[in-house]
């Protein structure tokens, strides 16, 4: 188990931020794990800010995604089932950046022109976004 976090930061437009990764070929919302010590939105600011360069000045905690439909699977053949709090960012500071080390780009997408590859379990999260209520999700 990975307890994690993901940002949903989107721009005045409404679209979204997703980040193109450099370990596998498809995009993905900023997100990571929570390390020991930190919070999750601790842990939330200092993902955002390694994948993306942008400073997070307000979160809202949208949902928390749970079970084996967030099995992950990463290159090297570590797999882990996350248990992953979203959060929307609308409030930010900065000019996204991709990191280079995980992240080979940022970009902002419409919502109704996601790309293709993007990483299975984020694509519910994103499904969610775009019909919530500020109800919060449990899933």
């Amino acid at each position: 188990m990975a307890p994690g976090v993901r940002a949903i930061i989107t721009n005045d437009l409404g679209h979204v931020l997703l980040q193109r990764r450099l370990d596998m070929p498809v995009w993905c919302l900023p997100s990571g794990s929570v390390e020991p010590d930190e919070t999750a939105l601790d842990a939330l600011k200092r993902e955002v800010y390694e994948e993306t360069r942008l400073h997070v000045r307000h979160a809202q905690p949208m949902g928390v995604y749970s079970g084996p439909g967030q099995r992950f699977t990463y290159p090297n053949g570590d797999q882990v089932q996350g248990f992953a709090l979203a959060f929307i960012v609308r409030r930010w500071d900065g000019t996204p950046a991709a990191d280079g080390e995980e992240g080979a780009e940022v970009r902002f997408w419409p919502m109704d022109a996601l790309p293709q590859d993007l990483a299975a379990i984020h694509v519910e999260t994103l499904n969610d976004f775009v019909q919530y209520r500020d109800t919060f999700i449990l899933k």
